[in-house]
């Protein structure tokens, strides 16, 4: 067919566009091989899971070592804050994100060091280490068994247990995300797992001409391109590869852009099947040219999409399983209507975010405490029925009250918490059941194992946010847990 009117389409575009998005799975192969290009479909684990950043404090320690390794293995992203750098090394392998810090000195604590967390896991302790010796002021009695003083390394209590959290915590409050959103795109931060992951996905595979990229700036993402109507066309638009996992969206109720404009109408899209030409959730929204602006879009208002069509009878969205996200500037709006915003020509769309919101807040600061910190000093305590740390809290700097302290300044924070406390720590393999109180008056033991797999699980539940506990290991292994309902047991703190 000859028409003068039409503009040249580009059949090499077209070719590129379905083979980035795997719609021709063999030539994207061919593609690679003839290029040499590493393949770079990497897709964001665990559905976005790990888009923020966990930073764990205490990382090489007994009980912050095993947190680290944990979080790795299960696909979240992991910093370790420490103070030397080589010795963490040792420790924890070539493998893991190191920062140096020191939590008891806040102006280490610095931007870089607290960039994009989604949480923080606090395992830090003073260092203590029994010494043995004959001089009498650390010889010790106790139901007239003689023993000598453990002695603190390095720091003291004070600066530790209190005032090192402290700092930790305010630091964490100016940069932790709202509690009930999730981070799903930060554009922030440009990171090759975010340029490779989203692509152009134009009126091209329609006969069109319209063109577009997907930049990733210093602190936005930016879209933009030309879109024209010459072919029948009139779209362009960016959209991500399939999530594999997709992301589970499921506890939450819609998706927030924070987005700067130049007035025109756009459309984002949510899908949940990973098919290429399937069916799209899609919303318009409206920009004003040159200001950055929020916009919330309810999951219940995505209108069900198939090439511009609605699609009658489409059930809601099933937002556990959303395997992409699709960001456009069209002509038209829906079933043949058109977009009262749009211009043809140049546009540009910044991106700063996309997040879901309405979510139920879960713990976003972890603190690993200590079983007994009530006790120093409670009337009617007898000293002897006490674990050591509890009787030698005054010969050992006042640990445990400076721990009591160090709660206080988190449960004070706003920020959604949980705080455990384990009873004495062991270096057994752990797998045993966990037994829960509240009141503080547990004594047994638990393994570090077990509590480090702890600090990973509160994570993940709403039912732990807000709550103090200790924990000791039971009689009886643990085949399975359910850690909603144990979590789900206990009162959040007054």
């Amino acid at each position: 067919m000859t028409d003068k009117n039409r503009s040249q389409w580009d059949l090499c575009r077209f070719i590129e566009t379905l083979t980035y998005f795997e719609v021709i799975p063999l030539l994207n192969w061919v593609q690679q091989l003839i290029q040499g290009r590493p393949k770079d479909n990497q897709n964001i684990p665990n559905g976005g899971r790990s888009v923020g950043v966990i930073l764990v404090a205490g990382a090489t320690g007994g009980v912050g070592k095993r947190v680290v390794r944990r979080l790795v293995e299960r696909g979240y992203k992991v910093r370790s804050l420490v103070r030397d750098i080589e010795k963490a090394r040792k420790t924890l392998g070539d493998d893991v994100d190191l920062v140096v810090a020191d939590i008891t000195k806040p102006e280490t604590l610095t931007p870089i060091v607290m960039a994009n967390i989604q949480a923080v896991v606090c395992c830090t302790a003073v260092r203590v280490q029994p010494v043995e010796g004959d001089t009498p002021d650390r010889a010790k009695y106790n139901q007239g068994i003689k023993f000598y003083l453990p002695e603190i390394v390095g720091d003291t209590p004070e600066n530790v247990e209190y005032q090192g959290v402290k700092n930790l915590v305010e630091a964490a409050a100016k940069y932790l995300p709202q509690a009930g959103k999730k981070l799903i795109f930060d554009f922030t931060k440009p990171s090759d797992e975010l340029k490779n992951i989203w692509g152009a996905l134009d009126d091209v595979v329609m006969g069109g001409v319209s063109a577009s990229n997907f930049q990733l700036l210093e602190n936005t993402a930016l879209f933009a391109g030309n879109v024209s109507t010459a072919n029948s066309g009139g779209f362009a638009s960016v959209r991500t590869k399939n999530f594999t996992p997709p992301f589970d969206l499921s506890g939450y109720e819609g998706v927030e852009l924070r987005v700067k404009g130049d007035g025109q109408r756009y459309k984002i899209f949510l899908r949940t099947e990973t098919t290429w030409d399937g069916v799209g959730y899609s919303y318009s929204f409206d920009t004003i040219a040159n200001t950055w602006i929020d916009i919330p879009i309810s999951f219940s208002d995505l209108v069900p999409v198939f090439r511009a069509k609605v699609v009658k009878d489409c059930p809601p969205i099933d937002t556990s399983k959303i395997s992409s996200f699709q960001l456009m500037l069209s002509k038209f709006e829906y079933d043949g209507a058109l977009n009262p915003k749009f211009t043809p020509g140049g546009f540009a769309l910044q991106v700063e975010a996309i997040k879901a919101y309405g979510g139920e807040a879960l713990p976003q600061f972890v603190l690993v405490s200590s079983a007994g910190v009530t006790r120093p000093g409670r009337p009617g305590i007898n000293l002897d029925e006490e674990p050591p740390a509890v009787r030698l809290n005054d010969q050992l700097g006042g640990i445990l009250t400076w721990k009591l302290k160090g709660e206080d300044s988190l449960r004070s924070s706003g920020i959604p918490y949980t705080i455990i406390r384990p009873c004495a720590l062991t270096e057994e393999a752990g797998g045993k059941e966990f037994i829960f109180e509240q009141g503080d008056n547990i004594r047994g033991k638990i393994s570090r194992e077990d509590i480090a797999e702890l600090c990973v699980q509160v994570l993940q539940q709403s039912t732990a946010s807000n709550r103090t506990f200790e924990v000791k290991a039971g009689e009886n292994s643990a085949n399975s847990i359910d850690w909603q309902k144990l979590f789900s047991q206990l009162q959040p703190d007054k």
